[in-house]
C-alpha cells in the first residue's frame, strides 16, 4: 500500500515565490482592511434590513443575498490570508 506523505516530508509541496517581505506585508494590511470593511459594512446592511419594515421587500433579499454571502467570505477568508501574508507561506497544512 502506498504510504501517505505528510507537508513536512515534501518540501516542494507549497512551492513559494521569491517576493520581498514588504510586499507580503502590504498585501497583508489590505486584505485586512478589506476584511475589516467587508465584515463592518455587509453586518450594517444587514442590521438595516432587519431593523426597517420598508427594506423588507423581496427584491432586497437578493442584497441582503449577498451581503450575507459577503459577510461570510469577509470572516473566513479574510484572518486566513492575513495571517499568511504575515508569516510568508502557507502555514495551515494539507488540509487547510
Amino acid at each position: 500500500a502506498p504510504q501517505k506523505m505528510t507537508v513536512q516530508e515534501a518540501p516542494g509541496a507549497f512551492p513559494t515565490v521569491d517576493v520581498p517581505d514588504h510586499a507580503h506585508y502590504t498585501i497583508g494590511v489590505v486584505i485586512l482592511i478589506v476584511g475589516i470593511t467587508g465584515t463592518l459594512g455587509n453586518f450594517l446592511v444587514f442590521y438595516a434590513f432587519c431593523r426597517s419594515r420598508s427594506l423588507q421587500t423581496p427584491a432586497n433579499i437578493f442584497i441582503i443575498n449577498l451581503a450575507i454571502s459577503d459577510f461570510l467570505m469577509s470572516i473566513t477568508q479574510s484572518p486566513v490570508f492575513f495571517t499568511s501574508s504575515l508569516y510568508k507561506r502557507w502555514i495551515f497544512g494539507e488540509k487547510g
